[in-house]
Parts: structure tokens; C-alpha cells; sequence
């Protein structure tokens, strides 16, 4: 049974949620927005992690010694906080934005938006691999709405759990499966027999969650991303292809497709793995660079940010899991 604690802050997260659909759209706007800037302005623990992560974008080259002007990185954390608080908004809203608005307000490379449906049409499943930049609560909808008629997804198991069941009602009812990570049949086995009926499967794969992922070339240093994108493609023959999502103006979203990444032609399979996770790796930074406003990465994923003895144990973990015949083989599929 939920504690009092658990069913007050349940009730009051569903009372703020009717009340953000129930307020005109300017005044809700403005009312994240004043909470984006003071969550900036008091440079808590996540601000000062997310301006962590800005400094690397904003280098020049690879050089950890090279300097970043502090006023150009605090409008740019104002910037992504602001970003963030929008995305927040707009999760909140979704169920009252009505479909054609979703539908003009996007803006899309449409050639490889064509080619995942074709893949789809023709029973090839795809892998939308995504970093946690602008709307993809958003683009799912949409891209349920011009044709993909659903998708599977990961998050991760929220507390209280009611809140939780909340989201996870909310975003089902927009015609998306969600595998909390926790407490439900492993999301690898279920995505890759999703892959192999041809369906979509949505990962956000900007950060490793398991400590065990493969360390790749990010920004000039080492981060650690997820091996599931790379892995499912290898195992169930789907279309890897990278997307980027980002705010237009006030009003509209944009969302780029990227190209297929190949599953390499020789060498073995963990090797293939890395190759293709370190392609994925290089086209986010690419989209991040292109607007690092849009860029919420409030968490450590960079290798020097990380506990190496924390990092040292989860490995420890995996290999004897591994070593058992336990271990799933596919990474941290989130």
C-alpha cells in the first residue's frame, strides 16, 4: 500500500497536471518558464552537471585545457533550462494538442521519414535512436500519426509508482508501448521481437544507465552510451537510423532522421557493436552542436564525471552474469 507521503504527492502531481491543461497556453508558458529561471539562477546540483556537460560542446577542439567563456556558458544553461522546462509544458499538454496542429507544426527531412515507413511497410523494423533533445514526446506522436501507427519504448519506473502508471496510461493512449525497465519482462527480449514483426522502437541513447555500457569518443573525451540500439539491430536485421529532435520558434518542433548506420561488414560481434554505437555517438554530437539549446542533459555520462570504482563494480556484475548464461547480451537497451 502507497505511504501518505507517496498518495499526497500522487494527488498533487495530478491536480498540477488538470491545472496545466485547464490554463490558457501563454500563462502556462510563462509560469515554466519563471520556474526554468529559478532553478537556473539557484545553480543546484543538475544545473551545475547540465553546464558540465555544455562546457564540452562549446570547446572549440578536444582539448580539456582550452577555455570556455563562463557568460556564453550561463545563457546557454539558462537557455536549456528553459528548453526543458517547454518540454515538460508540452508533455503535460500533448492530450489537448489536437492533430493537425502536431501535424503542420513539424518540420522533417521527409526522404528518410518516407524510407522508415517503406522499412515498416515492408516488415523491416526499425530503431529510432534518440539523445534527450527537444520534444520526442511530441515527434512520437506524430510519427504514430503520418503513418507508423505505434512504437515501443523504454523509461524508467518512476516513484511513486502511481505517478508512474499515470505516464504510463497517458503516452499508451497516444498509441505507444512503454517497458518500464524495472518490474516487467525484460525490454531487450520484448523490442526485439517487436523489431522482428517490423514494428518502430524508440531508445533515448544519450546515456548509459547501467555503468556497463561502451565507452565511445564524445565531445573530445570518453562518455559512456548504451549498447542496446547497436545490439538489437545486430541481433533482429533492423534499421538503425539516429534522430534529433528540436523546438522551432515558440510554437512548432522540428525532427531529422538521420541515415541508416550499417551493421560493419567483418569482425566480431562485439566489435561491430562498438563500431556502430561510436557512428551513433558522432551523429548526436553533430545534432548537438547544431543546437545545444535543446540539448537536457542534467546527468553525468562523461567518463572523468563518473565514479570509476562504481563504474569498475557494475562491470564486475555484468561479466559474472555473463560468465552464468544469465546476461541478456544486449547492453542497456534505455
Amino acid at each position: 500500500m502507497a505511504s501518505f507521503k507517496d498518495r499526497l504527492r500522487t494527488a498533487a502531481f495530478t491536480a498540477g497536471w488538470s491545472l496545466v491543461c485547464r490554463l490558457p497556453e501563454s500563462v502556462a508558458r510563462a509560469l515554466f518558464e519563471f520556474g526554468a529561471d529559478i532553478a537556473w539562477r539557484r545553480e543546484g546540483d543538475g544545473v551545475q552537471v547540465l553546464e558540465g556537460n555544455l562546457v564540452r560542446v562549446l570547446r572549440t577542439t578536444g582539448d580539456s585545457d582550452s577555455t570556455v567563456d563562463g557568460a556564453e556558458l550561463r545563457a546557454l544553461s539558462r537557455d536549456v533550462m528553459r528548453s526543458y522546462a517547454r518540454y515538460y509544458l508540452e508533455t503535460f499538454r500533448l492530450q489537448i494538442i489536437g492533430d493537425e496542429r502536431i501535424r503542420a507544426g513539424m518540420h522533417v527531412n521527409q526522404e528518410n521519414v518516407d524510407l522508415t515507413l517503406e522499412h515498416l511497410k515492408n516488415g523491416r523494423g526499425v530503431i529510432y535512436a534518440l539523445p534527450h533533445m527537444g520534444d520526442f514526446e511530441q515527434a512520437g506522436r506524430w510519427i504514430i500519426l503520418v503513418g507508423a501507427g505505434s512504437f515501443t519504448t523504454v523509461a524508467e519506473r518512476l516513484e511513486p509508482e502511481a505517478v508512474f502508471q499515470k505516464f504510463l496510461a497517458f503516452r499508451q493512449g497516444l498509441g505507444m508501448e512503454v517497458l518500464p525497465t524495472t518490474g516487467g519482462p525484460n525490454p531487450s527480449g520484448v523490442m526485439a521481437q517487436r523489431l522482428r514483426k517490423g514494428k518502430l522502437v524508440c531508445i533515448v541513447a544519450d546515456r548509459d544507465l547501467s555503468d556497463t555500457g561502451i565507452e565511445v569518443d564524445f565531445f573530445g573525451e570518453k562518455a559512456l552510451l548504451p549498447a542496446g540500439p547497436a545490439a538489437l539491430a545486430l541481433q533482429t536485421g533492423a534499421a538503425l537510423m539516429p534522430v534529433s529532435c528540436s523546438f522551432v520558434g515558440r510554437d512548432e518542433w522540428a525532427a531529422h532522421v538521420y541515415d541508416e548506420i550499417p551493421v560493419p561488414a567483418e569482425g566480431p560481434r562485439k566489435e561491430k557493436i562498438a563500431a556502430m554505437t561510436q557512428a551513433m555517438a558522432t551523429v548526436f554530437e553533430q545534432a548537438i552542436r547544431e543546437h545545444p539549446e535543446d540539448w537536457h542533459m542534467l546527468q553525468r555520462l562523461f567518463v572523468s564525471d563518473l565514479d570509476p570504482e562504481r563504474i569498475a563494480r557494475s562491470r564486475a556484475r555484468a561479466a559474472a552474469l555473463n560468465g552464468n548464461g544469465n546476461g541478456n547480451g544486449n547492453g542497456n537497451a534505455q
